[in-house]
């Protein structure tokens, strides 16, 4: 696998660009760009330093190992980096309730994962138009055998009644077409929002 996926690239292709922090974030969860990522990781010492901090959170169901190109590179530590359902779905409690980051970096961060470009099939794939989701994709790419590792995505949606749902689906070890991993979220986030919806 390559690590092919980069708005940064597409826009400066040239390189010899500089970037905020700011604007690196707003690439990496907005467009998951993975080059952005793994500046980021570097920038704080590496992939351990975040999951440290989940554990100090606590958030504990996650292990985070290795950067971007070290997965692209070296296919065999794709599951080095792991998050189980019930810690990805914490972070976004505690993020959303405003207990772990400041009140302006956490209207920030709101408000680029509002902006997510990427996966617009999965979680709002079925939901009403003008549905907001505040959303971050995650997908790792076909092996040898045609089965494909992970396509994700985690978020939180804005109801009809005004309350909050925050959903995760993680499609995992999937011999199906990319469609139907994406569908297959859509169509949890969809029974999810007709039931929490009144």
């Amino acid at each position: 696998m390559e690590n092919t996926w980069s708005p940064i690239r597409v826009k400066y292709p040239e390189g010899n660009v500089t970037l905020t922090i700011k604007e690196l974030l707003q690439y990496t969860i907005a467009g998951s760009d993975n080059n952005g990522c793994d500046i980021l990781l570097s920038l704080i010492g590496g992939p351990v330093v975040v999951e440290n901090y989940m554990h100090e959170i606590g958030v504990n169901a996650v292990q985070i190992r290795v950067n971007e190109k070290d997965m692209h590179q070296h296919p065999d530590t794709l599951y080095t980096n792991w998050t189980k359902l019930d810690a990805a779905t914490s972070l976004l409690q505690l993020m959303y309730s405003g207990k772990i980051l400041k009140a302006t970096t956490n209207k920030f961060l709101l408000e680029t994962l509002y902006a997510t470009t990427t996966g617009p099939l999965r979680l709002k794939g079925q939901l009403p138009a003008g549905t907001a989701v505040a959303h971050k994709t995650g997908t790792a790419g076909e092996d040898n055998n045609g089965v494909t590792a992970a396509i994700n995505d985690i978020g939180i949606v804005t109801l009809p009644n005004g309350n909050h749902l925050i959903i995760c689906v993680f499609v995992r070890n999937s011999k199906e077409a990319f469609e139907t991993n994406e569908k297959i979220i859509a169509d949890i986030s969809y029974a999810a929002w007709l039931y929490f919806k009144h």
